[in-house]
């Protein structure tokens, strides 16, 4: 809990020595070979991969990195003996190797390769790993207290897109931006080292090891710190259900992935097989590496249904415990946030309910609710969404399947979700998945009018749950967010490129798929910010803080509480009025999909009641055709502009 126990650490004391811990079970013995404090660019054996491939859906073989081949003698010919320990561990105690140095392990005394915990990889993922103290940084935000979760608002981020810069110092620029948009949580996209330097980052490779392009594990503290001075608290997306195919090479080491089970990337990750153990604590260890080393306030675990663990505790409680235990000792308070398709409560429910004790999870469901509502064609796994009377049920109970038939899915599907706070649902109108597994990476700005994503926007503010921004939408950013690589062996770059085009077919596209490893592809996705000082995107960005600060100022829709919730639809109408409150605070939320102007009615309990308008996305201000009333009694009539959205306060 306190340490890290794979890699290299520099621990504080008299003697001064660096401790050096592999995990190498199947090894008959292990050394380390160093090579200075610039090292050479030598080749780093053969992938080992494991036949995972990166986020594209394909496969790659064994040996497909351009770089393979035997790296020979180390830079400066130094190579130091391993002591073996129990359970596989190999290990030493020594003086000679020091920060910023580079090394590579050699197993059987045959061929090197570089440390599977390594906390830096400068010359790429084939090099050799470099020796970081992680402790030799001053921190300043000892003040620093995290977000209660009910309160988070967050905003999805990718650090190589998100500035010209692509880097963690251009981010750091931008953190007045989030502030005056009203933001508190910024959720990065995976940082752990990948071939190249364009990708999505799902194709990481060291755990361990921050991007050195994005600049490493420096830059990545200094910017949680400049982050909580500004009281914006930090997610970090980790990916613990496979890696990347290229400079893969865990297998080499250890038992790591299993065929026991088969992913959508390959063989699973092996967290319940023969040599399990040493796996389990491989990737424990990393979650509470960046909690306590870099003060990161929350992890968003991808994919979790994609893990596979049959074990009495499952990897993602074990890891929540080893979390809840960190945070007794230090009284810091971090997050689990999974990615989940399986509408299985069991996830977010809390260990001492026999659950894996996740603290909230994404929903996707809500989103392909209300994209149907709004107009998407019902194609691939939009198929299962009637539109407004699921984003209706969606508003009610989170899952739209809840143990009910799913028709895509051809069985019945989902849990209850009685009983599950609203805080635990993270719910948005376009994330890096929605947008970039498009064809053609369109965001909202290139689907719908300029008065539709005002009203998507409101649908979310206006939820019951935890809101996400994705990077550049609260101005209505034009530029597409493309699925990118830059892997240097073409036998995979051309594997994910028929990938690419295979998983568009359920949606019936048509035209080319834009080239992934195309730097041109990358640098289309690079946000615009000096769209910010023009119209519309003014006039949106504006809209988007007036939400954030509604969402803010307003109890009723600030608390993610989904008691006394009702929704009023009429399907043939394409409208919906969300209610939400109870007693004399009450808010409703008047949300027209139509394309044409709509008439409802505010109906409560008490026939004096009125209310107070609070927002309208159709005002003039907000470039709209026109305002509802000010002040409204109950039972009156509201003309409603279409693809508009209202709320009333009760007064």
């Amino acid at each position: 809990m306190n340490k890290r126990l794979n890699g290299i650490r520099f621990p504080r004391g008299p003697e001064n020595e660096a401790e050096i811990w592999l995990w190498a079970p199947l090894a008959r013995k292990a050394a380390i070979c160093l090579e200075g404090k610039t090292g050479k660019a030598g080749n780093a054996g053969k992938d080992a991969n494991t036949g995972n491939p990166g986020n594209s859906g394909t496969t790659a073989s064994a040996g497909t990195a351009a770089n393979a081949g035997n790296s020979g003698k180390a830079g400066n010919g130094k190579k130091l003996t391993l002591h073996e320990e129990q359970f596989g561990y190999w290990t030493l105690k020594t003086s000679e190797i020091k920060p910023g140095d580079r090394y590579r392990f050699q197993l059987n005394g045959e061929e090197e390769f570089p440390d599977p915990a390594s906390l830096s990889q400068p010359e790429g993922v084939h090099g050799p790993s470099e020796a970081l103290d992680l402790q030799d940084f001053s921190w300043t935000d000892g003040a620093w207290k995290n977000h209660a979760l009910e309160d988070y608002l967050l905003y999805e981020a990718h650090t190589g897109t998100f500035t010209p810069e692509g880097t963690f110092e251009g981010m750091e620029k931008k953190l007045d931006h989030l502030k005056e948009l009203g933001v508190n949580a910024i959720e990065i996209m995976p940082v752990a080292q990948f071939p190249g330097s364009r990708n999505w980052g799902y194709d990481g490779v060291f755990p361990y090891a921050v991007q050195h392009s994005y600049g490493g594990a420096r830059g990545l503290q200094l910017l949680v710190d400049r982050c909580h001075s500004k009281g914006i608290a930090v997610i970090l997306d980790v990916v613990y259900n496979h890696l990347g195919p290229e400079g893969n090479y865990l297998a080499r080491f250890a038992p790591y992935f299993t065929g026991k089970y088969q992913t959508p990337w390959g063989k699973a990750m092996n967290f319940d097989d023969a040599w399990c153990d040493g796996v389990r604590r491989y990737f424990v260890d990393n979650a509470l590496m960046w909690f306590r080393d870099f003060h990161i306030d929350g992890l968003r675990l991808d994919a979790v249904h994609a893990i596979k663990d049959l074990s009495p505790v499952h990897i993602l409680r074990e890891i929540k415990e080893q979390t809840l235990r960190l945070e007794e000792a230090t009284g810091k308070r971090h997050y689990l946030i999974a990615e989940c398709d399986l509408n299985d409560t069991r996830f977010i429910h809390p260990v001492t309910k026999g659950g894996y004790g996740m603290d909230a999870q994404w929903l996707d469901e809500f989103h392909h609710a209300l994209r149907v509502t709004s107009g998407q064609e019902p194609l691939g796994y939009y198929a299962d969404f009637e539109g407004i009377r699921h984003l209706a049920k969606a508003y009610r109970h989170a899952y739209v399947y809840n143990g009910t038939y799913s028709p895509h899915r051809h069985k019945t599907f989902g849990t209850s979700t009685e009983g599950v706070p609203g805080r635990q649902f993270i719910v948005f109108s376009q994330n890096h998945d929605q947008v970039g597994n498009r064809m053609l990476g369109e965001r909202s700005s290139r689907l719908y009018s300029f008065e539709m994503q005002k009203l998507l926007a409101g649908a979310v503010m206006s939820a019951p749950f935890l809101p996400l921004l994705f990077m550049g939408e609260e101005w209505s950013e034009p530029n597409p967010f493309l699925y990118f690589v830059s892997h240097s062996d073409p036998a995979l770059v051309e594997a994910v490129r028929r990938g690419r085009k295979a998983e568009f077919a359920a949606f019936q596209f048509h035209g080319e798929v834009p080239d992934p490893q195309a730097e041109e592809t990358f640098r289309q996705s690079i946000l615009q910010w000096e769209y910010l000082k023009r119209e519309p995107h003014q006039t949106m960005f504006r809209y988007y803080q007036a939400l954030i600060t509604l969402r803010k100022q307003e109890a009723v829709l600030r608390q993610p509480d989904r008691e006394g919730l009702k929704t009023l639809l009429q399907p043939e109408a394409n409208t919906l009025i969300l209610q939400r409150g109870k007693g004399d605070r009450q808010v409703r939320c008047l949300m027209n999909f139509s394309h044409r102007q709509q008439q409802l009615s505010l109906i409560s309990e008490k026939s004096q009641d009125s209310w107070k308008k609070l927002l309208d996305s159709a005002e003039p201000g907000w470039k709209g055709p026109g305002a509802a009333p000010d002040r409204v009694t109950n039972g009156t009539a509201i003309t409603m502009q279409p693809e508009s959205i209202i709320i009333y306060g009760k007064v």
